[in-house]
Protein backbone atom coordinates (compact mmCIF):
# COMPACT_ATOMS: atom_id res chain seq x y z
CA UNK A 1 0.00 0.00 0.00
CA UNK A 2 1.24 3.57 -0.79
CA UNK A 3 0.56 6.45 1.33
CA UNK A 4 0.86 9.98 -0.42
CA UNK A 5 1.31 13.63 0.93
CA UNK A 6 1.97 16.84 -0.16
CA UNK A 7 3.44 19.59 0.87
CA UNK A 8 3.72 23.55 -0.68
CA UNK A 9 7.11 24.99 -0.45
CA UNK A 10 8.12 28.90 -1.99
CA UNK A 11 11.56 29.47 -3.89
CA UNK A 12 12.67 32.80 -3.56
CA UNK A 13 14.63 34.22 -6.41
CA UNK A 14 18.09 35.72 -5.65
CA UNK A 15 16.98 38.66 -7.91
CA UNK A 16 14.26 39.73 -9.38
CA UNK A 17 13.57 38.13 -12.78
CA UNK A 18 11.92 39.77 -15.52
CA UNK A 19 9.44 38.35 -18.17
CA UNK A 20 7.38 39.94 -20.54
CA UNK A 21 4.30 38.71 -17.76
CA UNK A 22 6.49 41.40 -15.55
CA UNK A 23 8.97 40.65 -12.81
CA UNK A 24 9.31 37.27 -10.24
CA UNK A 25 10.39 37.62 -7.14
CA UNK A 26 9.29 33.80 -5.93
CA UNK A 27 7.66 31.14 -6.93
CA UNK A 28 5.09 28.40 -5.89
CA UNK A 29 5.85 25.05 -6.10
CA UNK A 30 4.38 21.62 -4.24
CA UNK A 31 6.16 17.96 -3.30
CA UNK A 32 4.31 15.13 -3.40
CA UNK A 33 6.13 12.46 -1.48
CA UNK A 34 5.84 8.80 -1.71
CA UNK A 35 5.67 5.93 0.96
CA UNK A 36 5.77 2.05 0.54
CA UNK A 37 7.49 -0.24 2.12
CA UNK A 38 9.99 2.21 3.90
CA UNK A 39 10.66 3.69 0.59
CA UNK A 40 10.22 7.03 -0.18
CA UNK A 41 9.37 8.65 -3.64
CA UNK A 42 9.26 12.49 -4.30
CA UNK A 43 7.92 14.31 -7.25
CA UNK A 44 7.32 17.89 -7.87
CA UNK A 45 4.30 19.87 -9.36
CA UNK A 46 5.62 22.81 -10.55
CA UNK A 47 2.56 25.36 -10.87
CA UNK A 48 3.25 28.52 -13.01
CA UNK A 49 1.11 30.64 -11.54
CA UNK A 50 -0.47 33.30 -14.65
CA UNK A 51 1.10 30.76 -17.08
CA UNK A 52 0.02 26.95 -16.28
CA UNK A 53 -3.36 25.74 -17.60
CA UNK A 54 -3.71 24.32 -13.95
CA UNK A 55 -3.11 27.51 -12.22
CA UNK A 56 -7.31 27.65 -10.73
CA UNK A 57 -8.28 27.73 -7.16
CA UNK A 58 -9.27 24.14 -6.63
CA UNK A 59 -5.18 23.57 -7.74
CA UNK A 60 -4.41 22.17 -3.88
CA UNK A 61 -8.00 20.10 -3.42
CA UNK A 62 -6.89 18.54 -6.63
CA UNK A 63 -3.72 18.01 -4.97
CA UNK A 64 -5.27 16.12 -2.19
CA UNK A 65 -7.57 14.36 -3.96
CA UNK A 66 -4.62 12.61 -5.52
CA UNK A 67 -3.39 11.77 -2.07
CA UNK A 68 -6.71 9.89 -1.06
CA UNK A 69 -6.53 8.25 -4.41
CA UNK A 70 -2.91 7.38 -5.29
CA UNK A 71 -4.40 3.52 -4.60
CA UNK A 72 -5.93 4.23 -8.37
CA UNK A 73 -2.27 3.98 -9.71
CA UNK A 74 -0.51 5.81 -12.35
CA UNK A 75 -2.13 5.58 -15.46
CA UNK A 76 -5.96 6.00 -14.00
CA UNK A 77 -4.40 9.03 -11.97
CA UNK A 78 -3.09 10.58 -15.22
CA UNK A 79 -6.34 10.48 -17.13
CA UNK A 80 -8.01 11.87 -13.94
CA UNK A 81 -5.80 14.64 -13.66
CA UNK A 82 -5.67 15.88 -17.65
CA UNK A 83 -6.15 18.98 -17.11
CA UNK A 84 -3.64 19.56 -14.12
CA UNK A 85 -0.35 18.80 -16.04
CA UNK A 86 1.82 19.93 -12.97
CA UNK A 87 -0.02 17.41 -10.91
CA UNK A 88 0.48 15.21 -13.78
CA UNK A 89 4.43 15.27 -13.94
CA UNK A 90 4.94 15.36 -10.14
CA UNK A 91 2.85 11.80 -10.21
CA UNK A 92 4.92 10.94 -12.93
CA UNK A 93 7.96 11.93 -10.77
CA UNK A 94 7.17 10.39 -7.59
CA UNK A 95 6.40 6.87 -8.77
CA UNK A 96 9.24 7.02 -10.81
CA UNK A 97 11.49 7.71 -7.57
CA UNK A 98 9.73 5.13 -5.48
CA UNK A 99 10.57 2.40 -8.36
CA UNK A 100 14.33 3.62 -8.45
CA UNK A 101 16.75 2.03 -6.63
CA UNK A 102 18.47 5.98 -6.21
CA UNK A 103 15.02 8.13 -5.67
CA UNK A 104 16.99 11.15 -7.42
CA UNK A 105 17.99 8.55 -10.18
CA UNK A 106 15.12 7.75 -12.37
CA UNK A 107 17.10 7.08 -15.65
CA UNK A 108 20.12 5.71 -15.40
CA UNK A 109 22.48 7.05 -18.31
CA UNK A 110 25.59 8.30 -19.29
CA UNK A 111 24.41 11.46 -18.02
CA UNK A 112 24.00 10.19 -14.31
CA UNK A 113 27.49 8.41 -14.63
CA UNK A 114 29.30 11.77 -15.19
CA UNK A 115 30.05 10.21 -18.69
CA UNK A 116 28.03 12.64 -20.73
CA UNK A 117 26.74 16.15 -20.36
CA UNK A 118 23.54 17.86 -22.08
CA UNK A 119 24.35 21.23 -24.02
CA UNK A 120 22.31 24.09 -22.65
CA UNK A 121 21.86 27.59 -23.80
CA UNK A 122 22.70 30.55 -21.37
CA UNK A 123 19.81 32.58 -20.51
CA UNK A 124 19.44 36.42 -20.48
CA UNK A 125 17.14 37.51 -18.31
CA UNK A 126 14.88 40.68 -19.32
CA UNK A 127 16.02 44.15 -17.62
CA UNK A 128 18.11 47.37 -18.14
CA UNK A 129 20.12 47.50 -21.24
CA UNK A 130 22.86 47.71 -19.13
CA UNK A 131 22.06 44.78 -17.18
CA UNK A 132 21.13 42.71 -19.80
CA UNK A 133 24.59 42.96 -21.30
CA UNK A 134 26.31 42.14 -18.11
CA UNK A 135 24.59 38.93 -18.31
CA UNK A 136 25.61 38.20 -21.97
CA UNK A 137 29.25 38.89 -21.16
CA UNK A 138 29.18 36.74 -17.93
CA UNK A 139 27.22 34.06 -20.31
CA UNK A 140 29.91 33.78 -22.77
CA UNK A 141 32.88 33.81 -20.43
CA UNK A 142 31.05 31.13 -18.91
CA UNK A 143 31.56 28.76 -21.53
CA UNK A 144 28.18 28.90 -23.14
CA UNK A 145 27.64 28.73 -27.32
CA UNK A 146 24.36 29.16 -26.74
CA UNK A 147 22.31 32.34 -25.88
CA UNK A 148 18.89 32.76 -25.17
CA UNK A 149 17.95 36.27 -24.74
CA UNK A 150 14.16 37.46 -23.35
CA UNK A 151 12.76 40.28 -25.37
CA UNK A 152 9.96 42.50 -25.23
CA UNK A 153 10.41 44.00 -21.95
CA UNK A 154 12.64 47.05 -23.13
CA UNK A 155 11.93 49.26 -26.90
CA UNK A 156 12.74 46.84 -29.41
CA UNK A 157 15.72 48.85 -31.39
CA UNK A 158 17.53 48.67 -27.88
CA UNK A 159 17.17 44.95 -28.15
CA UNK A 160 18.14 44.63 -31.52
CA UNK A 161 21.21 47.01 -30.53
CA UNK A 162 21.87 44.48 -28.07
CA UNK A 163 22.28 41.38 -30.48
CA UNK A 164 24.07 43.35 -32.92
CA UNK A 165 26.99 43.98 -30.61
CA UNK A 166 26.79 40.36 -30.07
CA UNK A 167 27.04 39.46 -33.59
CA UNK A 168 29.75 42.15 -34.31
CA UNK A 169 32.01 40.12 -32.11
CA UNK A 170 31.00 36.49 -32.35
CA UNK A 171 29.26 35.13 -35.78
CA UNK A 172 26.77 32.75 -35.72
CA UNK A 173 29.11 30.16 -36.26
CA UNK A 174 30.56 31.07 -33.01
CA UNK A 175 27.65 31.89 -30.89
CA UNK A 176 24.08 30.27 -31.72
CA UNK A 177 21.41 33.17 -30.44
CA UNK A 178 17.72 31.85 -29.84
CA UNK A 179 14.93 34.78 -28.91
CA UNK A 180 11.77 34.15 -26.51
CA UNK A 181 9.44 36.89 -27.46
CA UNK A 182 6.85 35.63 -24.77
CA UNK A 183 4.13 36.92 -26.96
CA UNK A 184 4.90 40.29 -27.43
CA UNK A 185 4.37 41.10 -31.07
CA UNK A 186 1.44 42.32 -32.76
CA UNK A 187 0.45 40.44 -35.52
CA UNK A 188 -0.16 43.43 -37.36
CA UNK A 189 3.98 43.82 -36.58
CA UNK A 190 5.31 40.71 -36.40
CA UNK A 191 6.52 40.11 -39.46
CA UNK A 192 8.31 43.10 -40.03
CA UNK A 193 10.17 42.59 -36.83
CA UNK A 194 11.08 38.84 -37.73
CA UNK A 195 12.32 40.21 -41.11
CA UNK A 196 14.40 42.91 -38.68
CA UNK A 197 15.56 40.13 -36.23
CA UNK A 198 16.27 37.89 -39.25
CA UNK A 199 19.08 40.22 -40.18
CA UNK A 200 20.84 39.04 -37.19
CA UNK A 201 21.31 35.49 -37.98
CA UNK A 202 19.15 34.67 -35.14
CA UNK A 203 18.28 30.18 -34.46
CA UNK A 204 14.62 31.06 -33.56
CA UNK A 205 12.19 33.35 -31.73
CA UNK A 206 9.46 31.88 -29.04
CA UNK A 207 6.44 32.99 -29.81
CA UNK A 208 6.25 35.82 -31.38
CA UNK A 209 2.71 36.70 -30.88
CA UNK A 210 0.57 35.41 -28.39
CA UNK A 211 -1.06 31.93 -28.06
CA UNK A 212 -4.66 31.64 -29.24
CA UNK A 213 -4.12 33.73 -32.54
CA UNK A 214 -4.05 30.29 -34.52
CA UNK A 215 -4.57 31.78 -37.89
CA UNK A 216 -2.30 34.54 -37.61
CA UNK A 217 0.36 32.25 -36.48
CA UNK A 218 -0.21 30.02 -38.87
CA UNK A 219 0.45 32.74 -41.25
CA UNK A 220 3.50 33.97 -39.73
CA UNK A 221 5.05 30.69 -39.91
CA UNK A 222 4.17 30.52 -43.66
CA UNK A 223 5.64 33.85 -44.16
CA UNK A 224 8.09 34.02 -41.68
CA UNK A 225 12.43 34.44 -42.52
CA UNK A 226 13.39 33.63 -39.05
CA UNK A 227 12.42 30.07 -37.78
CA UNK A 228 9.91 30.18 -35.07
CA UNK A 229 9.21 28.10 -31.83
CA UNK A 230 5.94 27.57 -30.85
CA UNK A 231 6.06 27.63 -26.67
CA UNK A 232 2.91 28.97 -24.90
CA UNK A 233 0.96 27.59 -27.72
CA UNK A 234 1.08 24.24 -26.28
CA UNK A 235 -0.42 24.77 -23.03
CA UNK A 236 -3.98 24.03 -22.14
CA UNK A 237 -3.66 21.41 -25.57
CA UNK A 238 -4.56 18.32 -23.61
CA UNK A 239 -5.62 15.83 -26.14
CA UNK A 240 -3.86 14.12 -28.51
CA UNK A 241 -6.63 14.67 -31.04
CA UNK A 242 -6.27 19.03 -30.38
CA UNK A 243 -2.01 18.31 -30.58
CA UNK A 244 -2.36 16.98 -34.36
CA UNK A 245 -4.74 19.50 -35.35
CA UNK A 246 -2.88 22.47 -33.76
CA UNK A 247 0.44 21.66 -35.52
CA UNK A 248 -0.56 20.79 -38.83
CA UNK A 249 -2.51 24.18 -38.98
CA UNK A 250 0.34 25.97 -37.98
CA UNK A 251 3.12 24.12 -38.99
CA UNK A 252 6.05 25.67 -36.99
CA UNK A 253 9.45 25.17 -37.67
CA UNK A 254 9.91 24.06 -33.83
CA UNK A 255 7.95 23.51 -30.35
CA UNK A 256 9.21 23.13 -27.03
CA UNK A 257 8.41 21.18 -24.58
CA UNK A 258 7.96 22.38 -20.81
CA UNK A 259 6.89 19.13 -19.27
CA UNK A 260 5.71 20.90 -16.02
CA UNK A 261 3.16 22.76 -18.61
CA UNK A 262 2.21 20.17 -21.05
CA UNK A 263 1.58 16.99 -18.79
CA UNK A 264 5.00 15.82 -17.86
CA UNK A 265 7.10 12.61 -19.88
CA UNK A 266 3.59 11.24 -21.04
CA UNK A 267 2.38 14.55 -22.96
CA UNK A 268 5.82 15.35 -23.98
CA UNK A 269 6.03 12.33 -25.56
CA UNK A 270 2.51 13.02 -27.35
CA UNK A 271 3.68 16.22 -28.66
CA UNK A 272 7.38 14.98 -29.74
CA UNK A 273 5.70 11.95 -31.63
CA UNK A 274 3.13 14.38 -33.34
CA UNK A 275 6.25 17.00 -34.09
CA UNK A 276 8.43 14.58 -35.81
CA UNK A 277 5.37 12.97 -38.27
CA UNK A 278 5.42 16.78 -39.01
CA UNK A 279 9.14 17.23 -39.73
CA UNK A 280 9.16 19.66 -36.99
CA UNK A 281 12.05 19.99 -35.00
CA UNK A 282 11.90 20.40 -30.38
CA UNK A 283 13.87 20.93 -27.62
CA UNK A 284 12.84 20.60 -24.33
CA UNK A 285 13.07 23.80 -21.51
CA UNK A 286 12.96 23.80 -17.99
CA UNK A 287 9.86 26.40 -16.14
CA UNK A 288 11.23 27.55 -12.92
CA UNK A 289 11.12 23.76 -10.93
CA UNK A 290 13.49 23.51 -8.02
CA UNK A 291 16.47 20.82 -8.87
CA UNK A 292 13.76 18.40 -8.02
CA UNK A 293 11.49 18.95 -10.64
CA UNK A 294 14.94 19.90 -12.73
CA UNK A 295 16.32 16.20 -12.45
CA UNK A 296 13.93 14.69 -13.61
CA UNK A 297 13.94 16.71 -16.45
CA UNK A 298 17.34 16.84 -17.48
CA UNK A 299 17.53 12.76 -16.84
CA UNK A 300 14.17 12.50 -19.47
CA UNK A 301 15.78 14.82 -21.79
CA UNK A 302 18.85 13.06 -22.12
CA UNK A 303 17.34 9.73 -22.86
CA UNK A 304 15.99 11.82 -25.72
CA UNK A 305 19.02 12.72 -27.27
CA UNK A 306 18.19 15.52 -29.28
CA UNK A 307 21.11 17.12 -30.83
CA UNK A 308 20.03 20.60 -30.14
CA UNK A 309 21.03 22.77 -27.04
CA UNK A 310 18.07 22.46 -24.44
CA UNK A 311 16.67 24.80 -22.19
CA UNK A 312 17.57 23.64 -19.12
CA UNK A 313 17.84 26.20 -16.04
CA UNK A 314 20.64 25.74 -13.78
CA UNK A 315 18.70 25.27 -10.48
CA UNK A 316 21.25 28.69 -9.40
CA UNK A 317 18.23 31.40 -9.61
CA UNK A 318 16.87 30.56 -6.03
CA UNK A 319 18.07 31.22 -2.52
CA UNK A 320 16.90 28.03 -1.02
CA UNK A 321 17.06 25.39 -3.81
CA UNK A 322 18.20 22.12 -2.65
CA UNK A 323 21.66 20.98 -3.37
CA UNK A 324 21.81 18.41 -5.39
CA UNK A 325 24.14 16.79 -8.16
CA UNK A 326 23.26 19.09 -10.94
CA UNK A 327 26.34 21.86 -12.59
CA UNK A 328 26.47 24.06 -14.89
CA UNK A 329 30.39 23.33 -16.76
CA UNK A 330 31.33 25.02 -19.91
CA UNK A 331 28.08 25.72 -21.33
CA UNK A 332 26.50 22.04 -20.34
CA UNK A 333 24.48 21.03 -17.38
CA UNK A 334 26.27 17.84 -15.63
CA UNK A 335 25.47 15.85 -13.05
CA UNK A 336 28.46 15.93 -10.05
CA UNK A 337 28.31 12.23 -8.18
CA UNK A 338 30.75 14.03 -5.89
CA UNK A 339 27.63 15.90 -4.69
CA UNK A 340 25.13 15.44 -2.42
CA UNK A 341 21.47 15.24 -2.67
CA UNK A 342 20.38 17.56 0.56
CA UNK A 343 16.58 17.55 0.14
CA UNK A 344 14.84 18.97 3.42
CA UNK A 345 10.94 20.00 3.80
Amino acid sequence: MINASYKKYILNFKQASGTSRGVLRTKETWFLILNQNGKTGVGECGVFRGLSADDKPDYEDKLKWTCKNIHLGLEKLLNELIEYPSIQFGLEIAFKSLESQDRFELFPSKFTQEQDPIAINGLIWMGSEDFMKQQIEDKLNAGFSCIKMKIGAIDFQSEVDLLKSIRNEFSAKDIELRVDANGAFLPSEALEKLKILSDLELHSIEQPIKQGQVEEMAKLCDETPLPIALDEELIGVFHVTEKKKLLQIINPQYIILKPSLVGGFKGSDEWISIAENNNIDWWITSALESNIGLNAIAQYTYQKQSPLPQGLGTGGLFTNNFDSPLEVVNGALTYNNQLNWNFNL
